[in-house]
């Protein structure tokens, strides 16, 4: 299977650059997801790699094949849509045969891969149905299917399973993950769900405004955000934010945060005496009784989240700290309680927003 790679992909609509030079590599056999919120360029750099839109500059390989100005009919991709596109009025069995016909398989082949590609999505009740008798779910499911059994060796999913309802989103989501699990296809995935994301790509392109602002591993992209925005986008809530000047009374740097019982040392900062520090939600520890480490905070708000958590808001100084816990220690937190920041689970930023490798150690 072919490594897709774009490079300096540039795509202008008169005075909006929606894809800004952008260089990377999405392995073979491997998931990658492009995400990021609305109007970052996501779909747009997608629809470049499938040839339905011109690139402004830069190129598109297929391996070593240069495929820029190559139309999308000679791409040999497959490509599933936000919406199901299906043929009417025949069965979801000729939905699927109908593309395999069209490029001279035998019947004995075509019935192997239409049967696999039920098998995995979970179409085995649906497979004699005609394709109006069918939810907008399983249309979806059966849209995957017909792009999936053509044996592509790339497949791009835009967007696929956001137009169907919350029960169905659920279905297809354990059917992606299954289907991601077995093909060996180069599969490019855009998605502004970061859940979608996290759940079935090997590496995650994070995007804003037309760029990359980070590649990597859904859990370290997760716990080690490359910029603030990062740390904001994935996560509900995102990380908490607390900016700080830097202590240099005494010459060397030190942090003076409500988060912290005493002023820790920090090194590695190059002079930016200007910092925010963050910290997931879940990685702050907490409880009724005093902690090593912990600063007393009071409790101004909690409430249930998904999954049974709590989500608690905890007031330190004058700031407002969100922490996530578990039911039964959800319960337990009233007026007062005592917080713990893990020095290893907080992230520095500098003052262009961007992270550093600060080490942080305590007295």
């Amino acid at each position: 299977m072919p490594e897709v790679r774009l490079v300096k992909l540039r795509k202008e609509f008169k005075d909006i650059v929606a894809v800004r030079d952008v260089t990377i590599a999405f392995p073979t056999a491997r998931v990658t997801c492009l995400l990021g919120p609305s109007g970052c360029g996501k779909t747009t750099m997608m629809r470049m790699i499938a040839g339905l839109e011109p690139p402004t500059a830069g190129d598109v390989y297929f391996g070593d094949e240069r495929v820029t100005a190559l139309p999308a009919s000679k791409r040999k991709i497959g490509m599933v849509f936000q919406y199901p596109v299906v043929y009417r009025g025949i069965s979801v069995y000729r939905n699927i045969e109908v593309p395999l016909i069209e490029e001279k398989l035998s019947a004995a082949e075509r019935q192997r891969r239409i049967h696999e590609v039920i098998q995995i999505l979970g179409l085995q009740e649906s497979v004699d149905k005609d394709i109006t008798q069918l939810d907008n779910g399983t249309r979806q499911k059966v849209a995957i299917a017909r792009a999936v059994a053509r044996q592509p060796q790339i497949i791009l999913f835009d967007e696929p399973i956001t137009s169907v309802d919350a029960e169905a989103k659920v279905q297809l989501k354990r059917s992606l993950k299954e289907l991601t699990r077995q093909l060996r296809q180069t599969i490019i995935y855009v998605t502004h769900d970061q859940t979608e994301a996290m759940t079935l790509a090997d590496q995650i392109a994070l995007m804003k405004d037309g760029e990359i602002v980070q590649l990597d591993a859904p859990r370290r992209l997760y716990n080690r955000p490359n910029d603030v925005f990062g740390g904001w986008f994935l996560g509900n809530p995102g990380m908490n934010f607390f900016e700080h000047d830097l202590d240099t009374s005494e010459g060397s740097p030190r942090l003076i945060t409500p988060l912290l019982p005493a002023p820790v040392s920090i090194s590695g900062i190059d002079g930016d005496n200007r910092v925010t520090i963050g910290i997931r939600p879940e990685h702050v520890r907490i409880g009724p009784e005093q902690i090593p480490r912990a600063v007393r905070g009071a409790v101004v708000r909690k409430f249930i989240v998904v999954g049974g958590q709590y989500l608690v808001s905890v007031k330190l100084d004058e700031r407002i700290l969100k922490v996530k816990v578990s039911p039964g220690r959800g319960r337990q937190l009233q007026d007062e309680v005592w917080v713990e920041c893990p020095l290893e689970w907080i992230t520095v930023f500098g003052s262009d927003g961007r992270r550093i490798e600060a080490q942080l150690a305590m007295p």
